[in-house]
């Protein structure tokens, strides 16, 4: 019988329906970042930098890219014959299909693929947060306490604490009370959404539930297991660690990576992040380009001004461009004499000469203030911006666009422009 000591479930099929058209054809956690990798690198390359070898990922929402970019695992060395790397869609039982339906659900799904390797713990993972975590000290806690269960959690401001799941502890760390988003809440210690449970325990409260509509850890796990008086701890973690979840904060995420002394660094030879690298020519830059503080991908080519940006791989920025502050993604092709502020712009889009980007004053959105906001303009991928057109803030378009969809050339701040058959 195969035996692991720890496998992870890396739960990775999530729409991220909060970042707007960059998720409307793509999973969150394969959307881009920094400009080499995708959001799921991180957990992934946390797990073999942490010896786990045997990783389960869970998707469902527009796998494709996510699954191609994956693979077999070879780039975090997860391409085992026992172990390594497994995509875990849902699929059709004899008795039954559904879709996963919540976190929970997801992993009772997959009970079978997990009693495979016969393991003493199950680490429970999100695909779609930027932070490096050493798991195996995690796992050491988790043995030294005796838990049953293990949460990891971080301190957060107590404005912000009400989004998250909310753990109190005693002087041990071990968890006396747990609040999924409390109005009022008694603690800022914030569930991080990453788990360690005994086998045992974990296969028996998945069971016990499984019948709960959209079975989640933080609704229904977590409660259920302290409600049977299990031993629950509290794993405090105090370095970098960033949901990536709206507009904003993959922004912010992205902007923090060009700090002079970056908070994440991704430049640390002891923990590297590992992924699928194409096989793609030199970057060049040409005698006319000007670029200060910014990460340029393998493959582009810069002919303007770039000043405080993550380019992708594959770019092309033409010449007399400015572009400030902005994420452009890789095999963006972007036109002469352009003015880019505050963009984020998403994979293979084509953006005509003489296009501004991020003029004017802030107005809210029009279609999703919660969504378009922070004065971003947001491009989904394979998108066509004609020459000649004028954007302002908080829009967001995506689609092949001409130039008669822009009122006199121009998409007023807070404008939305999403072709038939793309969606928000």
């Amino acid at each position: 019988m195969i035996k692991k000591e720890m496998i992870a479930m890396l739960l990775a099929g999530g729409q991220g329906s909060r970042l707007g058209v960059l998720t409307a054809k793509v999973a969150k956690p394969a959307v881009a970042f920094g400009g080499k990798y995708r959001i799921i690198d991180f957990p992934l390359s946390n797990c073999i930098n942490s010896g786990i070898d045997t990783v389960g990922v869970l998707t469902q929402y527009q796998p494709l890219r996510l699954n191609t970019h994956i693979g077999i695992g070879i780039p975090w060395d997860l391409d085992r014959n026992i172990g390594g790397v497994s995509i875990l869609p849902p699929y059709e039982k004899s008795t039954s299909s559904e879709w996963y339906t919540g976190t929970a659900n997801a992993i009772y799904q997959n009970l079978e693929y997990m009693e495979t390797f016969n393991p003493d713990y199950v680490l429970i993972l999100s695909g779609d947060h930027i932070y490096k975590m050493d798991y195996e000290v995690m796992l050491d806690f988790h043995k030294e306490n005796h838990a049953d269960v293990t949460i990891a959690a971080m301190p957060v401001p107590i404005e912000e604490a009400s989004r998250f799941g909310i753990v109190i502890t005693d002087e041990d760390k071990r968890i006396t009370e747990f609040e999924e988003k409390p109005a009022n809440p008694r603690s800022n210690l914030a569930s991080m959404g990453i788990y360690i449970f005994s086998w045992p325990v974990l296969k028996e409260a998945l069971i016990k539930m499984k019948d709960q509509p959209g079975c989640d850890f933080g609704k229904h796990i977590i409660p259920y297991c302290h409600e049977k008086k299990q031993r629950l701890f509290a794993y405090e973690y105090n370095g970098y660690w960033k949901d990536v979840g709206t507009l904003s904060s993959y922004w912010e995420a992205n902007m923090e990576l060009i700090d002079i002394i970056p908070e994440f660094n991704l430049y640390e030879e002891f923990w590297k992040i590992y992924t699928n690298n194409s096989i793609i020519p030199p970057q060049y830059i040409s005698k006319e380009a000007v670029i200060d503080r910014s990460i340029i991908g393998d493959g582009a080519e810069i002919y303007g001004e770039i000043h405080n940006c993550v380019i992708g791989a594959g770019v092309v920025v033409g010449q007399g461009c400015v572009i400030r502050d902005s994420i452009i993604m890789q095999d963006v092709a972007i036109g002469n004499d352009c003015v880019i502020d505050k963009a984020i712009i998403a994979e293979n889009v084509k953006v005509g000469d003489n296009v501004t980007l991020g003029i004017g004053n802030e107005a809210p959105n029009k279609l999703r203030s919660d969504i378009y906001n922070s004065g971003l303009v947001t491009i989904g991928e394979n998108s066509v911006i004609p020459a000649g057109v004028q954007i302002g803030k908080n829009t967001a378009i995506s689609g092949i666009t001409v130039k008669e969809d822009y009122v006199q050339g121009a998409l007023e701040s807070g404008g939305v422009l999403i072709k038939a058959g793309d969606r928000s």
